[in-house]
Order: structure tokens, then sequence, then C-alpha cells
């Protein structure tokens, strides 16, 4: 909380353009044109978007993200409370328990995430707490209820697509332990992904949307190996080279619990590699940068947890009396090497910095909200929402309400527009330079006659703005 408050006090609680983004999805279910339920969309997944959908409808919740904020501090809390738990019953240290979940929650990205309406937090939250619902529900026994770990591994698959791998890892786990009972768990996770498959049908015509919102510029495109060390590279800018280190050896230590305990029973074999199911978030980042997709660091913060959550079973390993130092020790190397807090934006955390990659636009789009608010007839204004619903949230700040904008989600009237703009409506904003420009700025490019009508009215942080003649 007071990581929030601090980041709200610098004016950096929506400086990422997706945490305005995901506000933006959650409050234009309600605020559109043609509101309703496929508005969720269906490039992000709809559960953090579910949760703030009534919260993002108050005026001052949208404009300032506080309540997204406290539900990611809230996710996040919990989470780790969860975990500390279970590092207290399958390490029998008190030690540990406490310093592991501290290591993770003080690492500075971590904590700037906690402290925005970003999915990361929620993500973060589920995995453990799905990691830990997993654990109990196989040490149970077969007349054990099996929804509460379902619940929430059909959570994890609608908050985020490393959830997919995190929940795959465990459910696969699970399988090899207890075949017969899995087959009552994977239900739930299977069903909220095809819930997810028709509601993308339903709001965009496909099943699953891969394309169009991204620019493949990526080096490693087509080569999985630079990939993987794009993403190496970046868990061990977001954590320290030693967490990722450390982590290793967790991985290693489990392996050998593993082999140790699966001389009395399998299923205690394999619940000790549970562990090893939040590593599979990295799956991601791998499959999205040889695609093509910019490196992103925020990718990386969920492989930095979980090298720090496994780093607990290489501490396990000590002997007890040195586990209350040893876990001390890195607390202290956490806070020295990555600092929770910082000032001057060059010393501040990878994370962080890269939030404020768009601020300075932001600021030169202020002379384009001006000029539109000056002219502004309450009319419709045709903008793309898949390059500017960011803008558009902030926006909101002047006034402007999502239902003032005519975006892809409105559908036919979308569609119409696009071939004879001027026809429908009297303003247009364009992306023109991020991801090469938006959808618009493409076609104004490739026919000169779709602007025709229209005057260049204002133009700043990448974005012009339009008003017909």
């Amino acid at each position: 909380m007071a990581a929030a408050l601090y980041y709200a006090r610098l004016d950096l609680t929506l400086s990422h353009y997706d945490a305005r983004g995901h506000l933006m999805v959650a409050r234009r279910v309600i605020d559109n044109l043609t509101p309703g339920w496929t508005q969720l969309g269906a490039v992000w997944l709809p559960l953090p978007h579910l949760l703030n959908l009534v919260p993002a409808q108050w005026d001052w919740s949208y404009r300032t993200g506080a309540v997204g904020a406290l539900l990611s501090v809230a996710s996040l809390s919990i989470g780790l409370g969860a975990f500390a738990g279970y590092l207290l019953r399958t390490t029998s240290s008190a030690a540990i328990s406490a310093a592991v979940p501290l290591i993770i929650l003080l690492n500075p990205n971590v904590l700037y995430l906690q402290s925005t309406p970003m999915t990361e937090p929620l993500l973060f939250g589920l995995s453990l707490l799905a990691l830990v619902a997993v654990d109990r529900w196989l040490g149970q026994t077969a007349a054990e209820p099996t929804w509460p770990a379902g619940l929430l591994l059909a959570a994890l698959v609608l908050t985020r697509y490393e959830g997919w791998a995190i929940a795959g890892a465990l459910v696969g786990l699970a399988g090899l332990a207890a075949p017969t009972r899995t087959l009552r768990l994977v239900c739930y996770p299977v069903v909220a992904i095809i819930g997810f498959l028709f509601l993308s049908k339903g709001s965009t015509g496909n099943w699953f949307v891969t394309s169009g919102f991204f620019e493949p510029n990526n080096p490693a495109l087509g080569h999985p190996m630079l990939a993987i060390f794009q993403v190496i590279e970046g868990a061990s800018r977001l954590g320290g080279v030693w967490v990722l280190g450390l982590g290793l050896v967790g991985v290693v230590a489990c392996v050998l619990r593993a082999v140790r305990l699966a001389r009395t029973s399998r299923i205690d074999a394999l619940r000790a590699l549970l562990p090893l199911a939040l590593v599979a978030a990295a799956a991601l980042p791998v499959y999205a940068f040889s695609n093509g997709h910019p490196v992103r660091i925020r990718y990386m913060v969920a492989l930095a947890v979980a090298a720090a959550a496994l780093s607990a079973y290489a501490l396990a390993r000590l002997p007890q009396r040195l586990h209350f130092i040893a876990a001390g020790a890195c607390v202290a190397l956490s806070v020295w090497v990555t600092p929770p807090i910082s000032g001057e934006i060059e010393d501040q955390a990878p994370m962080v910095r890269e939030a404020q990659w768009e601020r300075p636009y932001g600021e030169a789009r202020r002379a384009v909200t001006a000029a539109l608010a000056d002219r502004w007839d309450h009319t419709p204004i045709m903008a793309s929402m898949g390059s500017l619903g960011h803008y558009m949230q902030q926006m909101s700040a002047q006034g402007f309400d999502l239902r003032d904008f005519l975006h892809e989600g409105n559908g036919d009237i979308w569609k119409a527009a696009l071939k004879d703009p001027k026809r429908h409506v009297r303003w247009m904003l364009i992306e023109e330079s991020a991801e090469g420009g938006d959808m618009l700025a493409a076609l104004a490019r490739e026919d000169e006659s779709f602007l025709s009508g229209f005057t260049r009215v204002a133009e700043g942080g990448g974005v012009a703005l339009y008003a017909r003649r």
C-alpha cells in the first residue's frame, strides 16, 4: 500500500499505456456507442476487466486507476501469504517462509506493477494460489472437493496467457500423480478457455486473435534460441543474476527432493515438483519474441518471481541452523542489488523506466486534446481503440467519454465508416508513428481519397486530429 501511494504521488499509477488500456476495456462494456459483453474483446483475457467492470464506471476510479491498483495490491498480497504458508509446510523453516515472499515483494519491478491496474499482479497472485491449491488437492483423499483448486486454475487461465502455461504444467504434474482424479480438475481450466474462445468468436469473428496488435521487428523473429537469450537476459536485469542462479539451484533441489520422495510415494514426489510450474511462464515471451514481438521487460517479471520462489528450496538444502542467517542475507542482498524504491529515472528499476516510455508522447498530445475540446460539437470521433485506447482514457480528464468515440468495437458502424469516413464522422484521430501507425494511418497511406474532405487540425505525440470540412 505504501508503494502504491508513493507511485500515485509521482503520477505513475497510469504511466504505462497498458494500465490505461485495461481500464478502458473494463469501462467500454457499458460506456460505449454499442455497449455489451462483446466489448470485452479477444486479445486480452477477460477476468481482470470483469473484476474492474463496476469500479471502472465510476469516473474517479476510471481516471485515477485507484481501485484497479487496490485489486493488484490485494491479489499479490493474498498470493504471497498463501505461498508463505506453503513454504512453511514444505521447508519446515519459518525463516525461509518469511524471507522468500519478501524477496518477491521487495523486487522494485514487482512492487511497481502491484501499484498499478496492470494484469501481472493478478497473474502472480493466482499462480501462487493455484500452486498451493493443487498441492493441497493432491494431498487429500479422493472424496475431497476439487472445485477450490479447479476454480483457481480457471481464474488463472482467464487472467494472462502465461497462466495457460503455468496451469498446464500444474495439471500435467497432477495428472502424473493422480490420473483418474485429475480428469475432474482439468475440466475447470478447459471450460474456461473454451468460454474465452467463444467470447473471441462472438466479439471479433475469430476463434483466437494472434496478429494485428504488434509490428514484428524483433531480431529474434524465427530464432527461438535468441528469444530464449532475450528472456534470460531480461529476467537477470529484473531480479539480479544471483536470484536467477539461486533459482536454478532451487530447480535442482526440487528434483532431488522429488527423487528422494519417489522411494516412498509417487504422489509426494510429484507434489515436490509443483513449484517448477512457475517457470512455465517463460514460454509466452519466448514464443512471442520468436514471432517478432518487440521486447517488453514486463514479460519477464513472472520469471523473476519464479526464480525467487524457487530459491526457497536452494536455501532449504542448507543445515537448519543456517536458515535464519542465509534467509536474512538473501533479503539484504536483494534490497542492495535491486533497491525497492529509487528516485532519479536513471536509477529506477527497468519496469518503472519502461512504464514511462510513453509519457512524453502523452504530454505532446495535450495540444491535440485542447484543439479537439475547443472545436468539438459532441458528434462521434473516429479513432482506432487498438492503438489509441490509452489516449481515450487519458482524454477522460477533459470530459470525453468512450461513447464519444467510434472504434473497432462498434462493428458494422465502424466498418461502414472505414469505407467512407466523411459520410459518418466529422472528427478523426489517427496514430501515425507508434508501431508504424494504426489502421487508419495505413488506409490513408494506401488510399489518397480516404481523408478527402478532411483537414488536419492539430498534431502531437504521434497523433493527428482531422476535421471534416
